[in-house]
């Protein structure tokens, strides 16, 4: 008779055991649950006969997820990348014949379009999502952002001819108040917000040490 020996292992074992389907949430990401619901108007308690609350949060929320505003934009004949500002190229200038004004851009400044008065959140509103109730480390906040697919060139030049900008999955950082921007950070091929020595950016990046 020889005793039980459990092996050194043991979880590795456990996680190759597969009995069934599961509802555990097997997707490892960096967001907070919370951030992905969208914001409903209904009331909590809701009489009988009408659609719960939680239901259309539900709802709304698989309806934001097929939705894509680089498709959006594209289908409306808009191409994001030349919503960008460039330098002006003296060498390439369109002719009359290209139908295209020589002296003023094809586009105008988004700050001109830039208002919050329908927004369903305030600035505020959108960080606080990135908390997780019984935890003071707030996380990032999912989001789309219009940046160079070249990061070193981007940093550099931000208008440069050479840039092509695309709509990428991006996490939310923090937000300034005076110059009314927010500070995101692009999400890895795995979709995590990831400093360079892979550790997860929690309260905008700002460590202990400043």
């Amino acid at each position: 008779v020889t005793t039980f020996r459990m092996p050194e292992d043991f979880g590795s074992v456990l996680d190759k055991q597969v009995v069934g389907p599961t509802t555990e949430n097997l997707i490892k990401s960096d967001f907070p649950v919370q951030s992905f619901k969208p914001k409903v108007q209904i009331a909590f308690q809701r009489a009988p006969g009408q659609c719960p609350r939680e239901i259309e949060v539900e709802r709304r929320r698989r309806l934001y997820h097929t939705m894509d505003i680089a498709q959006l934009l594209a289908s409306k004949g808009v191409d994001s990348s030349q919503l960008m500002p460039r330098h002006h190229d003296p060498d390439n200038m369109p002719t009359i014949e290209d139908k295209k004004d020589p002296v003023f851009p094809i586009y105008l400044p988004l700050k001109i379009f830039d208002n919050d008065e329908y927004d369903c959140r305030t600035p505020e509103e959108w960080m606080s999502l990135g908390l997780e109730p019984g935890s003071h480390d707030r996380k990032p906040v999912p989001g789309k952002a219009l940046l160079p697919t070249d990061d070193v060139l981007g940093h550099e030049d931000p208008k440069s001819q050479k840039l092509i900008y695309k709509w990428v999955d991006v996490g939310v950082l923090d937000y300034d108040k005076e110059t009314e921007l927010y500070l995101v950070h692009k999400t890895d091929k795995n979709g995590l917000v990831r400093d360079e020595e892979g550790r997860p950016i929690l309260n905008g990046g700002i460590t202990s040490e400043g």
